[in-house]
């Protein structure tokens, strides 16, 4: 008796190991501290950018699902002024959605904020097909000087923030790319609106909103002259706006705004700007624009960077794949 409850025990836990799903990867992962190589300038006119990855999450989406994946990375202790950015590639069968943030971290001197960075990278996936997401995150960097540098990962983490993100009343997803291109601000040109949510509706049972938006500021670079010992200044303002079903507007938020004064060897700064808890209110249509409104206060040219096209998968490789920049974005909240 004893022997044929055994076999019959074993027959049901292999069943029972052939039926089960596969256990799922992990949806956050910490990054290593390491020292990272910067490669020179080439001389021969070239470009060389190191690429390196630092950890993968992955997650089995639904059609109509999806989620808010988040890389964190600091970095410093440069030997030499050097680029850094943040990169987040996630890919799925016959699919992919990327997107990078960086600036230039300064030479470990003691003298600047910018010698010691923390940058976030985040954005919306939704492949629309019920299938398996892998993402995975990637420190790029390049020395700004003819030899190797390095600099220092002193922590970071890649995770799905939030796997049931809720879509519009249409099912899409709630975010928006700046092309690509420059988006040029200056004395002639003093005001850009980018990145731009157009109009959107939420679903009735939708209480708040949080908002998230990056812009990528890029100082020169879109003209000939630049005063290499000058700023940039600018003030960046995330708007949103709730209409009524007639059309007028219902209430406006622009409480969230930073300024800016970027140095010249700074190059790119990430400006991230969120609101959180943005109350929907009941009394008007549960539509909404939003959008980043950029103004040049003084300086040299800025910029507003859309995506980034051309970006290398790999040291030294003759792939390559775009990244998404300067996004907004809206995680809809049904609890108040």
């Amino acid at each position: 008796m004893r022997k044929a409850l055994a076999l019959v025990a074993a027959m049901t836990m292999a069943l029972v190991a052939v039926n089960a799903p596969a256990a799922s990867a992990a949806t956050t992962v910490a990054f290593e501290p390491q020292t990272v190589l910067g490669p020179g300038i080439p001389r021969d006119g070239t470009s060389d950018q190191n690429v390196v990855a630092l950890g993968s999450v992955t997650l089995d989406m639904s059609a109509t699902q999806t989620a808010q994946v988040v890389a964190v990375m600091r970095v410093n202790d440069a030997t030499i002024r050097s680029l850094f950015d943040n990169e987040i590639v996630c890919k799925w069968a016959g699919g992919s959605k990327n997107t990078v943030l960086g600036q230039n971290v300064y030479q470990k001197a003691g003298k600047s904020e910018f010698e010691d960075i923390t940058l976030t990278a985040s954005q919306l996936v939704h492949p629309g097909v019920a299938t398996r997401v892998t993402c995975t995150a990637f420190i790029r960097t390049a020395s700004l000087g003819w030899d190797d540098s390095t600099l220092r990962l002193v922590s970071g983490s890649l995770k799905i923030a939030n796997a049931s993100v809720v879509n519009d009343a249409a099912g899409k997803p709630i975010q928006s790319v700046v092309p690509p291109g420059l988006y040029k601000v200056d004395a002639t040109n003093p005001v850009a609106r980018q990145p731009v949510l157009s109009t959107f509706d939420v679903t009735p049972d939708v209480k708040s909103l949080d908002l998230v938006a990056d812009v990528e500021y890029m100082i020169c670079h879109t003209t000939g002259q630049c005063d290499k010992t000058r700023t940039s200044k600018a003030s960046f303002t995330l708007i949103v706006n709730q209409w009524k079903a007639d059309g007028t507007l219902c209430q406006s938020d622009t409480s969230t705004n930073v300024v800016l004064d970027t140095p010249y060897y700074v190059h790119h700064v990430v400006v991230p700007l969120k609101k959180t808890g943005l109350k929907v209110r009941p009394d008007c249509a549960p539509r909404f624009n939003a959008y980043v409104l950029v103004k040049w206060l003084g300086g040299e040219t800025g910029a507003v960077q859309g995506v980034a096209t051309g970006m290398t998968d790999g040291r030294r490789t003759a792939a390559q794949h775009n990244s998404d920049m300067s996004a907004v974005y809206v995680l809809p909240n049904k609890l108040s």
